[in-house]
């Protein structure tokens, strides 16, 4: 079974829409925040500095489940559904009070910042993605 990197958002009041939902917008924001989370955080502690250099999101994909209300923090939960040379595609849950409320998908590239082109995966990255890779 694939492991899944489970990381809590809080939802600010800023969030919300004119109905009282989180905005469909800011799901984007949610799924971010998580992201950060594993790429930035967890590699870290994996003693992975390089993500932290560079990643760009070429395309974002969101499926909306039902509302999310202001509430407690939402649970959301990634894996890598798609490892390739140079991309991967990030796969998210978002669970509010438990109950599926979003599915996404982001397709994130690799990027060499100070020379502004994309790059290849190294092996250190591709080991980190491994236990999280669905494929």
């Amino acid at each position: 079974m694939t492991d899944r990197f489970i990381h809590d958002v809080p939802v600010r009041w800023s969030d919300m829409d004119a109905y009282g939902h989180v905005n469909n917008a800011r799901f984007l924001t949610l799924y971010e925040e998580a992201r950060v989370a594993m790429f930035f955080v967890g590699a870290r502690k994996h003693g992975l500095g390089s993500f932290e250099e560079g990643i760009v999101v070429a395309r974002h994909e969101i499926d909306y489940l039902r509302p999310v209300n202001y509430s407690e923090p939402v649970r959301v939960e990634i894996w890598i559904s798609e490892l390739r040379a140079a991309a991967f595609t990030v796969s998210y849950e978002l669970f509010d009070a438990g109950v599926l409320a979003s599915r996404a998908k982001s397709i994130c590239v690799p990027y060499n910042l100070a020379e502004g082109h994309p790059r290849r995966l190294n092996q250190t990255e591709r080991d980190f993605l491994a236990p999280y890779y669905s494929g």
